[in-house]
């Protein structure tokens, strides 16, 4: 255990970060899940949008890497508009 006051902090902030990041990328993943188990129409990209918005709040909070978040929007758009567009 840290021994210094400012030390002490640091965990204290640290251990703060740390649920606050688990919160986050739970959310995210709850919203992945939605977009995967919704149906065609409106549903579907409501999920959609709320989930890029979601990705890309927690790039620019640092909670997620940039290029993951290409990544997992990629992998939606193709799996949204089917391979054979996404392809070229």
């Amino acid at each position: 255990m840290a021994n210094l006051k400012s030390s002490l902090k640091d965990v204290r902030r640290t251990a703060r970060r740390t649920l606050r990041n688990c919160m986050a990328k739970s959310a995210l993943k709850t919203l992945a899940r939605d977009v995967r188990e919704s149906t065609g129409g409106e549903g579907a990209k409501a999920a959609a949008v709320a989930y890029v918005s979601a990705i890309d709040k927690a790039v620019k909070r640092g909670i997620v890497h940039k290029n993951r978040a290409n990544r997992k929007k990629s992998a939606l758009s193709a799996a949204i508009f089917g391979a054979s567009t996404a392809n070229g």
